[in-house]
């Protein structure tokens, strides 16, 4: 009725092995990778250097 087919084994390779939608490894992996590229866009946006704009100077 739709359930997983646990007696089936899945054997991966390359990338596949790591990030896949079929083991508890795989999905805690793609969870892992999203929590760290959010992090870091974070990160990167709050330690990339201001703009500065020009100190007034009179004539």
């Amino acid at each position: 009725m739709g359930a997983h087919d646990s007696g089936s084994h899945h054997q991966f390779t390359g990338i596949q092995k790591y990030f896949n939608a079929y083991t508890i490894t795989g999905r805690r992996n793609c969870v892992l990778a999203t929590y760290a590229g959010i992090a870091g866009l974070i990160l990167f946006f709050k330690l990339k250097p201001k703009k500065q704009t020009p100190a007034v100077t009179e004539k």
